[in-house]
C-alpha cells in the first residue's frame, strides 16, 4: 500500500498531480483544496496518499494534510460514497467546514457539491451526521440564550429518542423564541408541530 509520496511535481493538472519519486512518476488525484496548497511544477512536495484498488482500477489519491486523508477514508467507508464523491466533497469543503455543515444539518450547502441534488444532500446529512458527528456536537439553532440551552439540548435528546435523526431534531427546533424560562415540554411540543407541518 502506498501511503506517502515525496518528490518533485512534474505535472499539475485540474484534479491530479504526477510526482517524480526517484525516477518513477506517481499519478495522484487531489481535491481542489490540496491542489491550491501544492507548490509549482518542479518543486518538491510531500503527499499523504490512499491507494484505491478494485478489479479493474488502481488509483492513488493525494492529500496535503492528514485531516483531509482521515475524512476521505471515513467518507469512502460509508455505503454509496466512493472515492470520486469523497474527493468532490473535499473539493468544496475543508474538513473543518464539512464538519460544521454536518453539525448544522446544512442541506443547502451540500447541494453545492457537483452531482449532489436536494434529495442526495438530505440523505448525506442524515447518514453522515449520525456516523461522523458525535450527537453532543450537533449544534442548536442560533439565537438561543445561554441559560436556555440545557432545555433545548434535553428537548433535542428526547426527539432523537423518539426516532428522529439529530438533523431532523435540529430543524424542528428552529424558530423557537428561545426564552431563558423555556420548558422542555413546550420546546418538544413546538418541535413536534414543526415536524408535523413538513
Amino acid at each position: 500500500m502506498i501511503a506517502y509520496l515525496s518528490g518533485a511535481i512534474i505535472v499539475k493538472d485540474t484534479d491530479r498531480v504526477i510526482i517524480d519519486v526517484n525516477g518513477v512518476g506517481y499519478e495522484a488525484y487531489v481535491s481542489l483544496f490540496s491542489l491550491a496548497a501544492l507548490p509549482d511544477v518542479g518543486q518538491d512536495v510531500s503527499l499523504h496518499t490512499y491507494q484505491h484498488v478494485r478489479e479493474d482500477t488502481l488509483q492513488l489519491f493525494g492529500f496535503t494534510g492528514q485531516a483531509e486523508k482521515d475524512l476521505f477514508l471515513r467518507l469512502i467507508g460509508l455505503t454509496g460514497v466512493g472515492p470520486k464523491l469523497a474527493l468532490s466533497i473535499l473539493s468544496v469543503f475543508s474538513p473543518a467546514e464539512f464538519q460544521r455543515v454536518l453539525i448544522n444539518g446544512d442541506v443547502k450547502a451540500l447541494t453545492t457539491i457537483p452531482g449532489v441534488g436536494q434529495k442526495g444532500a438530505k440523505r448525506l446529512v442524515l447518514e453522515l451526521q449520525e456516523k461522523l458527528v458525535p450527537s453532543e456536537q450537533v449544534g442548536l439553532p442560533d439565537g438561543i440564550l445561554p441559560e436556555a440551552k440545557p432545555a433545548f439540548a434535553e428537548a433535542r435528546e428526547a426527539l432523537v429518542g423518539l426516532g428522529y435523526s439529530p438533523a431532523e431534531a435540529n430543524r424542528a427546533l428552529e424558530g423557537f423564541s428561545g426564552e431563558a424560562t423555556a420548558k422542555v415540554e413546550d420546546i418538544i411540543k413546538y418541535a413536534l408541530r414543526n415536524l408535523a407541518s413538513v
